[in-house]
């Protein structure tokens, strides 16, 4: 089980997650949303060991054990994989060897070692997302599309098969069939054991995974709770209405 135990993270000194608590179990999928500036990235980012965001107090733990003194890389290789909402061009880096370095860091092998079978599948996923298989032999998203950011975001995911995935925004950039196909990814990952964190701005995406639970989030808090009706009800009346609704009162955010 991942686990985030009362936890509060600052940036530059100033608070933005307030005392989160949550859990994501093996199979799972747990969808959070909550209006710009809840601290959903900033809960993503931190999970994933970001040092930008400084954890105050509280915990993140894997099955029981504390990851926060762990660097990125090491929470990658116990199990955490994570798609981003904007990741970072990097033109000297082709996307085959990024693909290969991360199968390896997690089998426990030399980031270097050659692995042609891992372009093989990578080739045969993206066709499923969507992407031309050439994908794999750009520069790592030098001049990619929103769309395809997301894809090869999730493609990642794919090939990794991580015991726990975070993943911010699936939905944003793609179109009706580009959100089929990456739930129809995350779906198998899920079967397959993976416990997924999910954030969203839209309700569609519960048309293409079915998560378990739907969490709340509002200046860096969780503040309810329930199920994907929540979802429906959000994108239906929008968040100021549904906190009325739900006698919660939430102040203006400012950050996210």
């Amino acid at each position: 089980m991942l686990e985030v135990v009362d936890l509060h993270v600052e940036i530059d000194g100033k608070e933005i997650l307030r005392g989160i608590n949550l859990t994501v179990k093996n199979g799972e999928i747990v969808l959070v949303v909550g209006p710009n500036g809840s601290g959903k990235s900033t809960l993503f980012q931190t999970i994933a060991g970001n040092p930008k965001y400084v954890v105050t107090r509280g915990d993140i733990r894997l099955d029981g054990e504390s990851i926060l003194e762990l660097p990125p890389e090491e929470r990658f290789a116990k199990g955490i994989g994570v798609v981003f909402q904007a990741p970072v061009a990097i033109p000297e880096v082709r996307f085959s060897v990024l693909l290969q370095a991360m199968v390896n860091k997690k089998e426990g092998r030399k980031l270097t070692d050659p692995a042609p079978q891992i372009i093989a599948e990578a080739r045969k996923a993206a066709a499923e997302l969507g992407l031309s298989p050439s994908v794999v032999e750009r520069p790592l998203y030098v001049g990619f599309s929103g769309g395809e950011f997301k894809r090869s975001e999730v493609l990642q995911l794919a090939l990794t098969k991580p015991r726990y995935a975070l993943i911010d925004e699936p939905d944003s950039g793609l179109d009706i069939d580009g959100i089929a196909a990456v739930g129809k990814v995350i779906d198998r990952l899920v079967s397959g054991g993976t416990g997924a964190l999910v954030s969203t701005h839209y309700a569609r995406i519960i048309n293409f995974v079915r998560p378990n639970r739907v969490i709340v989030m509002a200046n860096g808090a969780v503040i309810h709770e329930g199920g994907s009706d929540v979802v429906r009800r959000i994108e239906e009346v929008g968040y100021r209405q549904f906190f009325r609704e739900m006698g919660i009162e939430v102040e203006e955010a400012k950050v996210e």
